[in-house]
């Protein structure tokens, strides 16, 4: 392991690491062009825009203005590189602001102001009450005599809870003065961002001690942007309150070295998008292909007979490829240029609707919903699983001491409530030896920090929710913890005072899933053990014969309740048995490789034969609206697994109460456990073996599988484990560590479905990432997960909204949008294809470049953008009828199918322009201008209806730009019109003039969106879907529930969800599965690509009047 060496206080040394200057920019002056259009061309669309750009620049083949190209694809990248510019420039503001900010350093043993970008590794900081930590440090000194201070995390990892931080034994009882001229040398690894973890090791030079190694953690450390806070409760007043010792500084600390960009997602929609765009490139290679090649043979044969037409004998070798490539810039079109921009645009507004949502609102925390990442909004609409953390997520994480059992006696049965029991109280009031022993270690074996105010009351700051509860109940039992330092804490029992020192902490881990600490009795001088943890870390470590079986059915009990256990013992260490052990601790702290492993270990030997003395139960509350969430996201069709780290039976209880599994005998659970490899595997044969048999029943199965069983299964059982997960709806997986939540996701994504986790502490931090979406709890557990996640809210509750509402309303704006772009620059390059046959097959354009630069950027663009405020349905329905949600998972609005009905409605559309305009222009006295101009005034007029008819809500902002676009149209051209050098010279006044203009653009619009209409009336009318009753009955304002078909429709649709999980075909056959009406023909297509066994080449985008297709299974 590479590592580095720090000397303390050191001049001569500083040169060797990099200062403190911290910067987050991602350009600089004079790379920024380069760098930015660097990162523009990576893309393979913008690279074939480039190229098409190019190649309009060779006059020969190009048929239009090159202006054509290079206009729109010059203002999309100016849009992208300033936005990428101000994001950058915001970025170094902060960082100059942070850098030039005013520390003080020791020089030559004097204290001065220096700003903080000139800090160097091995310099002596000083810090005061309240100030931000500006680089990564080693405490060396404070003014409290026990060498303590509080820091507050929050800026780095959102908990807001204070945290001790404590002198390294070495430099313990050092005045300040010395603390100026200390020298010394600190062994550390090179930096990383692991913010949990910091091994090291320090030597000070003599005269301060005599060479001894002293150990370092992350307990010695203040990290960047943390805060000094409490300085009165920690040192009483003082003016400086601490020294420290730089060890990282600027991008080398471990929070410099966290940032950086996530990895971006691809949602299901940009999948489809990409995949459409590559089926019409395909198109457009075989149109160009076969459009230059009939060119060359007219050339050849039918051109050369026109007199007006002039080609040279003996052409260039080129000559072939001239024709082609003419058709490949006239094609060029057919992907839009403006899809990209168009879409970042309206998924920046998705988002800014989340932020503004104030029924999302938690006003008991005042935490807003945030959406962190604005590109996957649509991808909230196709949810399938949901992986859910229990506590601080469906529960609110406030922490209650309701039970305990000490030594097989039952304390709080009766009243529910430990704290009233007489019975405990009595023993307490007596100094009952057991009682006195267990409350004793509830008080002591913890992390808690007892703070004085200056009243003289005692609160307490914790990092566990567990902790504070059982500190806080100890209290009540008159046993109050009213101190702690690095190494002592002193306890208040009944009046008595009882002082202990704290010898060593035996850290809890999520592997170990158990705390120890070390102490010795003031009183007495004995050395005692005390543990907590989980039951099945804690009891096996019971000495030889003693009789367990009483705490088991505590904890049993307890479990069925609902409560949250932990079991407790202690014993007593022998001098010489401490000694030899520390010994062992000592040296396992100091190594710099594999130390939490090898700190393991040593803890293993001294944590055995315990006296089991008993067990807590503490009570953990649904949050409001969780049940009622969850089986509204039930019934549209997503499934849910619950991923914790409490007992099996505790899991169930809380399944049970927030209806995320039904009782008896509607549902059953299936277990699966063993501690073999044959326990397990028989286990979960039998599982899957049930759940084959009993698949069509309409029975709620699920299974339940603890971390043991799970950890084996994930790496000899993986593909039996994944069939089961598809048959299963819902799942609970108990006792799993952080790691194992990461790998169900990833599990589940590996079946093609869309996860969406989430949590609300650092533990699920890994999960949230590595779903499709997470989602983080602004939670009593800090921000870690909020701050880690695509979208942030503030209960559990809100997810209801934000996927049936937001999510669902994402994904039909978006599949309307993303389709409407190729629809429009395919109806455009439609009409040049057939002007082409009337024109030799030549490559000739129909328009001229400025129509079809502004085409393409403002008649067609700003319409469309209204879309983000459509909505086909109230919110009040949606939320009502969650049922419909299957449309958007079952990627009904957006695939091959429904894709096929734009691009036909284009070729139509296409036609008619261009047959209407040809028949109607096309005459000796018409010139080429006119043609044109009234063929895309056709389009305009067909652009306009096309989004009026699809857009199924209005508000003035979208009339003003639908009608207002339209107007703007011929007002620009006029405008063109009055210049004789653009080329449209008096067009526009002649043909306003002509009654025969008007009547060819309403001949258009009635030819073009006739049998549109016509097919949406019938569809509306005589095959409507569940949408289109819903909306029928909006319009009608009658009763939601009224119309005959709509409860039929959603009985079956209730139907579908039970089947939607067993629908994988990768694993089975397809099968069929009808989403919204029984009259639909099977599908034909896979799951990503729903839709109809025939084309229908009129085929609408948005579900207000769409047919009812039937959802298809998924396919790999």
């Amino acid at each position: 392991m590479m590592k580095r060496f720090v000397y303390i206080n050191d001049d001569s040394s500083q040169d060797l690491y990099c200062d403190n200057r911290i910067s987050n920019r991602k350009y600089t002056l004079w790379n920024f062009l380069p760098k930015n259009l660097w990162e523009q061309f990576r893309r393979f669309m913008n690279q074939y825009f480039l190229l098409i750009a190019c190649l309009q620049l060779w006059s020969l083949i190009t048929p239009v203005n090159p202006a054509s190209t290079w206009g729109p694809l010059i203002i999309i990248f100016a849009v992208s590189a300033t936005k990428e510019a101000w994001d950058d420039y915001n970025r170094y503001l902060s960082d100059k602001q942070a850098n030039e900010k005013e520390v003080w350093v020791v020089k030559d043993g004097i204290r001065k102001h220096i700003q903080a970008q000139d800090i160097h590794v091995g310099n002596i900081v000083w810090l005061r009450e309240n100030d931000e930590v500006p680089c990564d440090l080693v405490l060396i000194g404070t003014s409290e005599p026990q060498g303590i201070c509080y820091v507050e995390t929050s800026a780095l990892d959102g908990e807001t809870d204070l945290k001790t931080r404590v002198v390294p034994l070495a430099c313990i009882g050092l005045a300040s003065e010395q603390l100026h001229i200390i020298k010394g040398v600190i062994e550390c690894p090179n930096p990383d961002k692991d913010i949990t973890r910091f091994d090291g090791n320090m030597r000070l030079f003599p005269p301060f001690i005599d060479n001894d190694l002293c150990p370092l953690t992350i307990s010695n450390t203040l990290l960047q942007s943390c805060y000094l806070r409490n300085t009165e409760w920690a040192c009483g007043v003082a003016k400086w309150l601490s020294i420290w010792l730089t060890i990282f500084s600027g991008n080398e600390t471990k929070l410099g070295m966290s940032r950086g960009v996530p990895e971006p997602k691809l949602t299901a929609v940009d999948a489809m998008i990409d995949k459409l765009t590559g089926a019409i490139f395909l198109f457009q290679v075989v149109v160009v292909i076969v459009l230059g090649f009939a060119g060359n043979i007219w050339k050849d044969t039918e051109a050369r007979k026109q007199w007006y037409v002039k080609y040279p004998e003996d052409g260039p070798w080129y000559e072939l490829l001239v024709i082609p490539l003419r058709f490949e810039l006239l094609c060029s079109i057919m992907i839009p240029i403006s899809i990209k921009v168009s879409l970042d645009l309206v998924k920046g507004i998705y988002a800014k609707f989340i932020d503004w949502d104030e029924e999302m609102y938690d006003h008991d925390t005042r935490t807003p919903s945030h959406a962190a990442n604005t590109a996957i909004s649509e991808d909230l609409g196709q949810v399938e699983y949901i992986l859910t953390d229990k506590t601080g997520t469906l529960t609110e994480n406030k922490m209650i001491f309701r039970r305990c059992c000490i030594n097989g006696v039952f304390y709080g049965n009766e009243s529910g409530d430990a704290l009233k029991d007489v019975q405990l109280l009595n023993a307490v009031a007596n100094n009952v030896a057991d009682v006195i022993r267990f409350v004793t270690i509830m008080t002591v074996c913890n992390t808690v920090i007892p703070i004085r105010s200056k009243s003289g009351t005692i609160s307490y700051k914790a990092q566990s929710q567990d902790e504070d509860a059982l500190v806080n109940a100890a209290a009540r039992l008159h046993m109050v913890l009213i101190s702690k330092n690095g190494s002592s804490l002193e306890i208040n029992l009944n009046g008595s005072l009882i002082q202990y020192e704290i010898l060593d902490i035996l850290e809890f881990t999520s592997d170990r899933k158990r705390m120890s600490v070390v102490v010795k009795d003031c009183q007495d001088g004995k050395i005692l053990l005390l543990s907590k943890g989980a039951d099945e870390a804690i009891l096996p470590c019971a000495y030889a014969g003693q009789q367990i079986r009483p705490f088991v059915d505590a904890v049993e009990q307890y479990a069925q309740l609902g409560l949250r256990t932990l079991c407790l013992g202690w014993r007593e260490l022998k001098d010489d048995e401490y000694n030899e052990w520390s010994h062992a601790f000592k040296q396992a702290r100091s190594t710099l490789v594999d130390r939490e492993w090898k700190l393991a270990e040593v803890c293993q030997i001294l944590e055995h034969d315990l006296e089991i003395i008993g067990v807590t139960a503490i009570e953990d509350r649904l949050q409001d609206g969780v049940p009622e969430t969850i089986e509204t996201l039930r019934q549209a069709g997503i499934n849910f697994w619950m991923l914790t780290g409490d007992k099996q039976n505790t899991a169930i209880q809380i399944a049970l109460l927030c209806n995320f599994i039904s009782s008896e005998p509607k549902g059953q659970l299936l277990f699966i456990n063993g501690k073999t490899e044959d326990e397990v595997l028989r286990s979960l044969e039998r599982v899957l073996l049930t759940m084959r048999i009993t698949s069509s029943e309409p029975k709620d199965l699920a299974f339940v599988v603890d971390g043991w069983a799970l950890e084996i299964i994930l790496k000899q059982y993986r593909a039996v484990f994944t069939e089961l997960a598809i048959l299963s709806r819902t799942a609970i997986c108990c006792r799993v560590t952080p790691s194992q939540k990461a790998q169900l996701v990833e599990l589940l994504k590996s079946c093609d479905y869309r996860t969406l986790a989430i949590g609300d502490g650092g533990n699920d931090v890994r999960m949230i990432q590595q779903a499709d979406i997470g989602v983080g709890i602004s939670g009593r557990e800090g921000l870690q997960a909020a701050r880690a996640a695509d979208y942030s809210i503030g209960k559990f509750r809100f997810l209801k909204r934000l996927i049936l509402v937001h999510g669902r309303y994402s994904y039909n704006r978006t599949a309307f949008l993303s389709q409407y772009s190729f629809y429009k620059s395919l109806l455009i390059c439609f009409i040049q294809i057939f002007f082409s046959f009337f024109s030799g097959v030549s490559g000739t354009s129909l328009f001229n470049s400025i129509s079809l630069m502004a085409y393409n950027v403002f008649y067609t663009s700003i319409p469309v953008l209204t879309v983000v405020l459509d909505k086909d349905l109230s919110e009040k329905t949606v939320m009502q009828n969650p049922q419909i949600l299957l449309y958007c998972q079952a990627g009904r609005l957006l695939n091959p199918s429904t894709f096929a009905g734009w691009f036909g409605r284009s070729l139509y559309h296409a036609l008619v322009v261009f047959l209407i305009t040809v028949h109607a222009y096309a005459d000796e006295k018409s010139e080429m201008e006119e043609l044109s101009m009234v063929a895309l005034s056709g389009c305009i007029w067909l652009q306009a209806f096309v989004v009026t008819i699809e857009m199924n809500s209005f508000t003035i902002l979208q009339h003003l730009a639908i009608w207002g676009n339209f107007a703007a149209f011929y007002f620009i051209n006029s405008l063109v019109s009055t210049i004789p050098s653009a080329g449209m010279y008096t067009i526009m006044f002649r043909l306003c003039r002509q009654p025969s203009y008007w009547i060819t653009v309403v001949l258009i619009v009635a030819v073009g969106m006739g049998p549109v209409l016509a097919l949406k009336y019938f569809r509306y009318t005589y095959r409507s879907s569940a949408i289109n009753i819903l909306q029928q009955a909006e319009r009608s304002r009658g009763p939601i529930f009224s119309m005959g078909g709509l409860e039929s429709q959603l009985k079956s649709l209730e139907k579908d969800v039970a089947s939607l999980s067993t629908s994988q075909s990768k694993f089975r056959n397809s099968v069929y599965e009808p989403l919204l009406s029984a009259s639909d023909p099977p599908p034909t297509s896979t799951r990503r690509s729903i839709g109809p066994a025939t084309f229908d080449f009129l085929q609408p985008a948005q579900s207000r009047l769409s047919s009812s297709y039937s959802r298809n299974c998924k396919d790999n």
